[in-house]
């Protein structure tokens, strides 16, 4: 007979845990109360190995515990994270379900809070009023012109490059990768005055579970419905005119958290990608001498690392809408799940190799699935291209400027964000990134097998009518050229 598996709600027999004061207690079994591994604090540092830790204790689901020793259950499984957010019927993201938040466990002040609370948005809903506000959201993100987007971010790129450009030494997290994704999103949501250091950091801060995430929280809320107020009384070509303008009618309310939901999600999904992909480019050399030799391009080392590295390690949370089994678990209704994207994209099950390469696999969960997988992912994915292609042309000599073991990450219950990246590289002038094309051609596009950072040709400048044309060269006939190409030749050449 098969033991009722532990459940996070409280039924689990402590009498059968060590007493506190045995050696066993915070050894093998875990940190917390009843054995269980906590998710936060020093014991998870590195929540990549409590992760396989939880999976070889208890298998593709595992129980856990989040700040203040809330129970819930992290889902480690690739195949168990897809059944759960493509099966609506069992699972919601309406955290009102939550047992732990209805009975107190969860108190007003907890540091997850702004992650945890229901809001007015597509990401809390369900049914009818889910296709209404993600009806809302997709269609304005329909009015995007994306080749638009794409120059925008190649002129932000420019912009932050010529700041470290003549120095030859940057931090490229600090100055590279938390403001690009940023800069973009306040243009594309429609207020880039706001776009600033301070903004950054609030991003940032947000999702750490940190004393100041309420804080920065309220500061990123109060920038956000001052938008929407302005739009409503002048509305423009952008993002929060075209929300707002839906005829789904959304409130201010329901406008103002969709706006922090796209701009949050984008924001910090990108600037640890970036991060992510240029630290590869740096300490990988068979990475990066298959992005020069145009083995791989620019957007497959993107995917690679969204299987290696997704930006976002884990999302809180999922809710059980009635008693289920997931992964061999018994789940009770009301019980908080974590959708495991980390350790879903190593699950041995799918990838046995961890170095076999993933290019042309977009089945990772860096963008969740189901009906509140990411509407935004594209834009990420631009800004993500981009960046690193403008960055790498732009100095094409970079090299980190530190060893490898020396660099440090910041982990939280949402990602693991890399603290800094320095490089050095041989300075050089800044570009005016302002520059009108009939004064200085554009330089073709890449093609998708050049190297990054390769010298492309440049453009022809058109000269003007009244010159004289340049005399063509001769070129000696190759012995034996006769017949009809012979003689198309001598046209050429004017014989």
């Amino acid at each position: 007979m098969t033991p009722d598996p532990y459940s996070p709600t409280g039924t689990h027999d402590t009498t059968l845990d060590p007493p506190p004061g045995c050696p066993a207690h915070g050894l093998g079994l875990g940190t917390g109360p009843g054995g269980l591994r906590r998710l936060y604090g020093p014991e998870a540092e590195d929540l990549g190995t409590v992760y396989e830790k939880l999976r070889a204790e208890h298998g593709a689901v595992a129980p856990a515990l989040l700040h203040d020793d809330v129970p819930v259950w992290v889902v480690l499984g690739h195949g168990e994270n897809m059944h759960m957010v493509r099966t609506p019927s069992q699972y919601s993201r309406d955290p009102r379900l939550w047992t732990s938040l209805n009975d107190g466990t969860i108190k007003p002040d907890h540091p997850l809070m702004p992650i945890i609370a229901w809001q007015p948005m597509c990401s809390h809903a369900e049914g009818d009023e889910h296709l209404r506000l993600r009806g809302a959201v997709t269609g304005a993100m329909s009015t995007i012109d994306h080749r638009g987007i794409r120059r925008h971010i190649n002129r932000a790129s420019q912009h932050l490059v010529n700041k470290f450009c003549e120095k030859g030494t940057a931090d490229l997290v600090a100055q590279f990768a938390e403001h690009l994704p940023m800069a973009v999103m306040c243009e594309v949501l429609g207020m880039p005055e706001e776009y600033n250091d301070r903004i950054v950091q609030a991003a940032r801060d947000l999702l750490k579970g940190t004393e100041t995430s309420i804080a920065s929280n309220e500061y990123i809320m109060d920038a956000l419905m001052r938008l929407t107020a302005s739009r409503r009384v002048e509305s423009r070509n952008d993002f929060a005119s075209h929300l707002i303008n839906h005829p789904a009618r959304l409130n201010d309310e329901e406008v103002g958290h969709h706006l922090r939901l796209v701009l949050i999600a984008a924001y910090e999904n990108t600037a640890n990608l970036l991060a992510n992909v240029l630290r590869v480019v740096l300490t990988d050399p068979g990475f990066r001498a298959r992005l020069n030799g145009g083995q791989m391009t620019v957007p497959q080392a993107v995917e690679q690392s969204m299987w290696d590295e997704p930006p976002f390690s884990a999302i809180l949370g999922y809710f059980a809408k009635q008693e289920t089994e997931l992964g061999g678990q018994r789940i009770r209704k009301g019980d908080g799940l974590i959708l495991g994207i980390a350790p879903g994209n190593v699950d041995p099950r799918v990838r046995p190799d961890l170095k076999a390469n993933m290019q042309g696999n977009r089945s990772h969960l860096a963008f969740s699935g189901g009906p509140h997988e990411c509407p935004g992912q594209d834009i990420g994915r631009a800004i993500a291209d981009v960046g690193v292609d403008a960055l790498l042309s732009r100095v094409p000599d970079i090299q980190l400027d530190c060893d490898e073991d020396e660099l440090n990450w910041r982990a939280s219950i949402s990602n693991r964000h890399l603290v800094e990246l320095p490089v050095k590289f041989m300075p050089r002038p800044p570009q005016d990134v302002m520059q009108q094309p009939s004064m200085n051609p554009v330089p073709p596009q890449r093609s998708k097998n050049m190297p990054v950072g390769a010298v492309q040709p440049q453009p022809v400048v058109p000269q003007p009518a009244t010159a004289e044309p340049a005399a063509p060269v001769a070129t000696p006939e190759p012995a034996g050229r006769s017949g009809l190409f012979g003689r198309l030749l001598r046209w050429w050449r004017g014989d």
